[in-house]
């Protein structure tokens, strides 16, 4: 039989498993522990915050430069026929406004 080991090889496999079973408890040991698990989880929503923020960011600078295309030409000059109406309309809105908060007081 060529295949008999000696007790030295046996003993030898034995503790290179039980070394190997050692890290293996260890590292459940740490993947287990509550300090990981919340640190994890912490990382995890972090994450999701910062996909979520740059989404945010990308859609609001859309709009902020789909706004100025409406109100400015190509070379960057304001188109006075599309602001001064907007402009009379936020103005006669917001003397609606105080005219009603009079009214309420008085």
């Amino acid at each position: 039989m060529s295949d008999a080991r000696t007790p030295a090889q046996i003993e030898a496999d034995i503790a290179r498993r039980r070394n190997e079973l050692a890290v293996t408890l260890d590292e459940i040991g740490v993947r287990m522990h509550p300090s990981t698990i919340v640190g994890d989880a912490k990382a995890k929503v972090a994450a999701k915050v910062d996909h979520t923020a740059g989404r945010a960011c990308a859609a609001a600078h859309r709009l902020v430069s789909d706004a100025k295309a409406r109100f400015t030409t190509e070379d960057g000059a304001p188109r006075l026929d599309r602001i001064v109406p907007v402009a009379m309309v936020a103005v006669g809105v917001l003397g609606l406004i105080a005219v009603s908060s009079k009214r309420r007081g008085a």
